[in-house]
């Protein structure tokens, strides 16, 4: 029994490719595998989702608007008010039956804190209903 290792005479080139066959072979058993158990997987109980238009909000002659510019001043339906003057207005209208909601309108760049004393101050009045107004994206 002997074993051929090579000899000084042989000049055999060594081979550099390797042969894919059965790793597409297995790739295609692996996509079969995977097509066959997805939708067993993913099977689902079927419901009919309700569907809806979304419709923009429209503002109520008794709803208040409050609007907070870039440096924190509030106005109540374009009249500048004070903290005092603001909350004694929002204790009157909280008594209504029924209550008006708050719609604030807040300058983009306005800081947090003029926004946030502005819905504390709603809140102390009694005012459950406190909404934001924004500007939707545009379309481009």
């Amino acid at each position: 029994m002997g074993m051929n290792v090579g000899s000084e005479g042989d000049d055999e080139e060594v081979i550099g490719v390797i042969n894919t066959t059965p790793l597409v072979d297995v790739m295609l058993v692996l996509l079969i595998i995977f097509l066959i158990t997805i939708p067993v997987v993913t099977h689902t109980i079927q419901v009919k989702l309700p569907e809806e238009i979304d419709h923009p909000y429209k503002t109520k002659p008794e709803n208040i608007i409050l609007a907070v510019n870039k440096t924190g001043d509030v106005f109540w339906n374009e009249q500048y008010v004070d903290s005092n003057e603001l909350l004694k207005r929002l204790k009157e209208i909280a008594v209504k039956t029924p209550q008006p909601e708050v719609h604030i309108r807040g300058d983009q760049q306005t800081k947090y804190e003029s926004i946030g004393k502005v819905i504390v101050t709603t809140q102390r009045a009694g005012i459950a209903k406190i909404a934001f107004i924004t500007q939707p994206p545009a379309r481009g």
